[in-house]
């Protein structure tokens, strides 16, 4: 509109636990994770339940087996319904894992507390990733950035919850991250994805740079090539 300046938004990620909830649950107690994707209505008239797209995600085959039995044999789901298991060998990561495991849950939607943020400005951007009994989510918010908190303060009277914001930025900041990103090789994102994943740039480091490289089946020299690189074009102004 003539004269008016758009609201850009603000972009957050929430870490975020609140009681009552199955993936939280099943997290807690085993490794791996869960990707909540979307959630449709049951086919079933009258039903008071919804039904869920997920994927276990793990270290091994027998990491996600024992992650979607503690799924399966919640009192707070109803039937599960396995799609299929992939193995990410060429380390295309369609999961954080190295094997992740689609599946259809049924669920009682009061359980749930993406309602009461979406009720509180906050829209999902990505799905929602489950770890270590924490949920985290990437939303976007519209309002002012000044009445987030309180918004997040409603949410957790509401619910009994725990947030954290992991991250905050502005929705407009993405188009020249996305732009830098866009600069990088396949190796070199690559590379730059996996130190990000298993912690290189946490302090104190959660990994070495031999240990990355193992992971990666590259040698030392190469996998700190592309790295540099990689940082050169995302940090050069």
């Amino acid at each position: 509109m003539s004269g008016e300046t758009a609201v850009a938004g603000t972009r957050l990620t929430l870490e975020l636990w609140h009681p009552g909830c199955w993936a939280i649950q099943a997290t807690e107690r085993h490794p791996g994770g869960i990707l909540a994707h979307a959630v449709y209505d049951t086919p079933v008239a009258g039903s008071t339940t919804v039904n869920g797209l997920f994927t276990a995600y793990g270290g091994t085959e027998a990491d996600v087996e024992r992650l979607v039995q503690d799924i399966e044999s919640s009192p707070l789901t109803e039937s599960l319904t396995e799609l299929q298991t992939s193995f990410d060998t060429r380390r295309r990561r369609i999961a954080p894992g190295s094997v992740s495991r689609e599946f259809f849950l049924e669920h009682d939607p009061s359980d749930m507390i993406c309602p009461l943020l979406l009720e509180h400005g906050f829209v999902h951007s990505a799905p929602c990733k489950i770890e270590d009994g924490w949920e985290y989510w990437d939303v976007r918010y519209a309002g002012e950035r000044s009445e987030i908190e309180t918004q997040i303060e409603s949410v957790c009277e509401k619910t009994g919850a725990e947030i954290e914001i992991a991250s905050i930025g502005t929705v407009g900041g993405e188009r020249e991250r996305a732009r830098r990103l866009d600069t990088l090789t396949r190796s070199q994102r690559e590379v730059l994805e996996a130190a990000r994943e298993h912690g290189y740039y946490q302090w104190p480091r959660e990994t070495s740079t031999r240990e990355l490289a193992d992971q990666l089946d590259i040698s030392k020299s190469t996998l700190l090539e592309h790295l540099r690189k990689a940082e050169a074009k995302l940090l050069d102004p």
